[in-house]
């Protein structure tokens, strides 16, 4: 900041998220409608090669909504009910509790007993050869939606309750009108987003230490046109409060802190790495012993 005071002109609301967002409810909302009286293969078929790609963006999207992206700080309740409403094509709850911890990720990057990113002492045991591995990833959604209740489990909220209750409503509805395999395409395409799947290599990428000493990787491969820019990992963390669509502007501004940072182009290869290097597993992550006070969401 005090080399490029042009950084701040970017911590502003990105607007556009808004309609991004609302133009992917729509899509998928007539992708519920299209797959309702197809053969169950194209069903299984469509659920992998676009409801898991539109579904996985959508958690990045409420990702950017976590940060107050799309409001403003100024408006956080926006923020919250916004996340709310994108959540609803994923059939899970999720917006809300992802918030609370994410925060914590932020402010406690690795922290032992806060940060839920970090893999169980179970996984990192269990899944330590190529097979498991490749289990492992598959089961990712499993292990993201378990571990927050193993590691750093948190009174429910009420805007939990409400989250919720919006997306029982939402799927009942779903459900009512479209029927069952509308409700699959759902569900599957979120599981198949997040597991298996090219832009899962976002969740290795980001923070498995490849190589010692390094914590925190960028990715600077086309999938951010899909991502919300995720990719852009260092100068997220850097600048938690400027919106994905500008974080390639930090990197150009501040290239001298970025460019020498060892980094990724392809997220395929990062899982396929992850799978087959003996090295590598759960266990790689950088863990923090907490000092002083603690103050989570």
């Amino acid at each position: 900041i005090a080399k490029h005071p042009e950084i701040k002109a970017l911590m502003k609301p990105d607007y556009n998220l808004i309609w991004v967002v609302v133009l992917m409810v729509l899509a998928q909302l007539t992708a519920f409608y299209l797959v309702k009286d197809l053969d169950w293969k194209w069903v299984v078929f469509w659920a992998y090669v676009f409801g898991s790609c539109i579904s996985h963006s959508m958690t990045l999207a409420i990702h950017e909504i976590s940060h107050n992206s799309a409001f403003g700080n100024s408006k956080a309740m926006w923020n919250r009910w916004f996340g709310i409403f994108a959540n609803l094509p994923l059939g899970l709850p999720y917006s809300i509790s992802f918030k609370r911890y994410h925060m914590d990720h932020h402010r406690y990057l690795g922290g032992d007993g806060i940060d839920v990113d970090i893999p169980t002492n179970f996984e990192g045991w269990f899944f330590c050869t190529r097979f498991r591995k490749f289990i492992w990833i598959v089961l990712q959604p499993f292990f993201y939606a378990i571990r927050p209740l193993c590691i750093n489990p948190k009174p429910i909220t009420r805007l939990e309750i409400i989250n919720l209750l919006a997306q029982l409503c939402f799927d009942v509805v779903i459900y009512y009108l479209l029927g069952v395999k509308s409700i699959f395409y759902m569900l599957a395409g979120s599981v198949l987003g997040l597991g298996l799947h090219p832009i899962s290599g976002h969740f290795i990428a980001e923070h498995y230490m490849f190589l010692k000493g390094h914590e925190t990787y960028s990715y600077y491969g086309p999938l951010n046109l899909l991502t919300f820019n995720v990719g852009y990992h260092n100068e997220h963390h850097d600048f938690p409060n400027i919106p994905g669509k500008s974080l390639p502007l930090v990197k150009k501004i501040a290239a001298e802190y970025y460019d020498n940072l060892p980094q990724y182009n392809s997220w395929i290869k990062v899982l396929y790495d992850f799978v087959m290097d003996d090295t590598i597993s759960p266990y790689s992550r950088m863990k923090r012993q907490l000092k002083g006070e603690v103050q989570q969401d």
